[in-house]
């Protein structure tokens, strides 16, 4: 049977979602708590991979294992196993086929930006000092829902097939001290999102026009994107499937 589970996580101790060979990762822990409790290996496949120090407020994974006959048991059980920073929300079963990294239709991110020095995020926040221009980064990132190729936003060593990525949703909102961006498409290139980031900062504080943001599109060159910014700002927030991989 093909189970999908839904948790969260604080990611500043884990080098991201994905095993590593010499670090600790949040795909590591969760398989090894899974497997204690089931008494047998069990491997995870996640929704996607978020890098070291980024953040998740829903990501999914599945894993094949024979009936579990109580979901809030296990889910209490392993809660009580899990460190602190990871949490497991939910566990539901799916169809034999479904895939929770191939059957997705959607994922969304918001970035989280501290504006002044805040002792309470300094682990969940990039802190700036100087307020950008809001509607600047908005009319540049209203851009990025009618691009498709984001080459020019993605790590450069990568072995993807396509750069192609459609984006729905793509905006900043200014709350209190806080600027958050929130970012929605079908799928997400390695370094995206904290590089467009970057990018949009650019714009906002005038170091790149909208005319040079649209060059930036146009090139496929990461080089003449901006600075990535830092991991601990990212959350991913929303992981999208059909109904129908439910049974």
């Amino acid at each position: 049977m093909r189970y999908f589970i839904e948790i969260a996580y604080n990611g500043k101790n884990y080098f991201g979602w994905q095993r590593q060979p010499e670090q600790i990762s949040v795909q590591q822990v969760l398989e090894e708590t899974i497997s204690t409790l089931l008494r047998k290996e069990i491997k995870l496949t996640g929704a996607g991979r978020t890098d070291t120090g980024v953040h998740a407020k829903q990501l999914f994974a599945h894993f094949d294992s024979d009936k579990i006959e109580n979901f809030d048991e296990f889910i209490f059980r392993m809660n009580s196993f899990l460190p602190k920073d990871i949490s497991v929300k939910n566990i539901f079963e799916v169809k034999e086929d479904a895939h929770a990294r191939f059957d997705a239709v959607e994922r969304e991110y918001e970035y989280v930006i501290s504006v002044g020095k805040d002792p309470f995020s300094q682990d969940f926040a990039f802190q700036i000092n100087n307020v950008p221009n809001v509607p600047w980064m908005n009319q540049a990132a209203e851009l990025l829902l009618a691009h498709r190729d984001f080459q020019c936003f993605s790590r450069s060593k990568t072995d993807v097939k396509t750069y192609n990525c459609t984006i729905v949703k793509a905006f900043w909102e200014a709350t209190d001290n806080r600027l958050i961006f929130t970012i929605a498409a079908d799928r997400f290139l390695r370094n995206m999102v904290r590089a467009i980031v970057g990018t949009l900062l650019d714009v906002g504080y005038g170091k790149t026009t909208l005319e040079d943001f649209k060059a930036i599109l146009k090139s496929k060159s990461r080089e003449e994107a901006g600075a990535s910014a830092p991991a601990h700002g990212l959350y991913l927030t929303k992981v999208v499937y059909p109904d129908n991989i439910k049974l």
